[in-house]
């Protein structure tokens, strides 16, 4: 399957550059897959497409300042993004700058230093500090700087690049599905009677990589650390037996319901007595057939990511195309900060 059929041309004035305020108050653009029907709105008539019953399923991540400023022995400044933890005081990170070599030394503010350790695939290094990986964290909260994409250009405040129910530190990017919510939006919601359910994927590297290869079948997914309790996990399975409709906040929530409670990009589904804890790597594109989530919630995605794949594989290629089409001949806004997708 090529990658070139995955490709589209957005003008760079619809990439939202800032979040909409109130978040609530973005475009939602509904997708009914039963009736083949397009609907125009704004995310906080959200309530208006859903049922008592309904299950909202949201990632819960949190992101933490991952960019760190340093300097070498020779003074030059260099940059660190902290992708995450591998054991006791190593990271995989990704250093800035052309001159790099194992066994460099990197001085960071607040006492914190590292030695790089190793060098690996794809542009990632092993660097080892002199704090563990929880004094690191609690540092980075200090002296760190917002990892956001590089399609937004402007300076971001962590809080408005973080979903209102972010809970647990882990992610390099967020899940941005979630940032339409209000805390009002949802207390309007669990009142109609929707069930929220909350699950952990920390988004990692891969979500800033593109697809490299030509035939997409062949593109290997980073493995990103996912969580489930065992009480979530129970009554997930309770409300898919029971009929409830299954709707996914965001894609990361999709891949990892897909992945623990079926067979996609794990070896066993997840035990509903136990739960989940691990890492997955699911790649859903066209041809994979959908065996957990009933509809999704989602932003306008990338050319060529892995992101529009999966659209294209819940609803169709040229079907997620032609919705794309009009959404910018309607100016919605793209990507990170833009405006939402309710699919069902």
């Amino acid at each position: 399957m090529k990658l070139s059929l995955f490709d589209y041309h957005l003008p760079s004035s619809l990439i939202a550059q800032s979040p909409t305020k109130p978040r609530d108050h973005s475009r939602l653009l509904v997708y009914n897959r039963s009736a083949n029907k397009i609907q125009h709105d704004h995310f906080y008539n959200l309530p208006d497409y859903l049922k008592p019953g309904d299950v909202l399923v949201f990632n819960n991540t949190k992101v933490f300042p991952a960019r760190l400023q340093g300097r070498k022995t020779t003074g030059g400044k260099i940059e660190v993004f902290l992708l995450k933890p591998v054991q006791g005081k190593i990271w995989e990170v990704l250093i800035g700058g052309r001159v790099r070599h194992v066994g460099q030394e990197i001085k960071f503010s607040q006492g914190l230093q590292c030695q790089v350790a190793s060098k690996l695939e794809h542009g990632l290094w092993q660097v080892k500090f002199n704090k563990t990986s929880k004094e690191v964290l609690k540092i980075a909260d200090k002296i760190g700087s917002t990892p956001t994409p590089p399609y937004i250009k402007k300076k971001t405040r962590l809080n408005d690049y973080q979903t209102v129910y972010a809970k647990k530190t882990g992610s390099v990017a967020a899940p941005t599905a979630g940032f339409h919510f209000t805390k009002s939006l949802l207390k309007k919601l669990k009142s109609k009677g929707v069930q929220f359910e909350y699950i952990t994927l920390h988004v990692g590297f891969g979500t800033f990589q593109p697809v490299k290869v030509n035939d997409i079948t062949k593109h290997t997914m980073h493995a990103e650390f996912t969580e489930v309790d065992s009480s979530t996990a129970k009554r997930l399975v309770k409300a898919k037996k029971q009929g409830q409709r299954i709707i996914a906040v965001g894609t990361t929530s999709v891949r990892t319901l897909e992945a623990v409670f079926t067979r996609a990009g794990h070896k066993s589904p997840a035990n509903p007595h136990t739960g989940f804890k691990g890492w997955i790597n699911p790649f859903i594109y066209p041809g994979y057939k959908f065996m957990f989530i009933d509809g999704m919630i989602t932003n306008f995605h990338l050319p060529k990511s892995t992101l529009l794949m999966l659209i294209s594989a819940f609803i169709g290629r040229k079907k997620v195309l032609d919705i794309y089409k009009k959404a910018i001949k309607k100016k919605y806004r793209f990507y990170s900060f833009g405006d939402g997708m309710l699919i069902y």
